[in-house]
């Protein structure tokens, strides 16, 4: 996987953070979109990055993980991001 320029990099980023402020990006969503923006792959964003398994990485991305409230803060971490509740609008 390759990263993307500086420029388009930044453009992305910025579509992220709007993205999960608005609510339109999950997490699994938005930790792929994080791993493509730094254009590692899977294995390598698990063990250098976040420093866990990458079937952890994975299967968390593959909506069928269930990682715990730690391995969800490593994989925010590098982007600024925390975990914490978020008010519900109402359909």
């Amino acid at each position: 996987m390759k990263r993307p320029p500086p420029e388009e990099a930044r453009r992305l980023k910025e579509e992220l953070y709007a993205g999960i402020e608005a609510g339109t990006i999950g997490l699994q969503e938005a930790s792929r979109r994080m791993r493509q923006i730094l254009g590692l792959s899977q294995a390598v964003y698990a063990t250098r990055v976040l420093k866990i398994s990458p079937r952890v990485l994975i299967d968390f991305e593959r909506g069928v993980g269930n990682p715990t409230l730690n391995t969800l803060r490593k994989i925010g971490s590098p982007f600024g991001l925390d975990l914490g509740f978020v008010r519900k609008t109402s359909p």
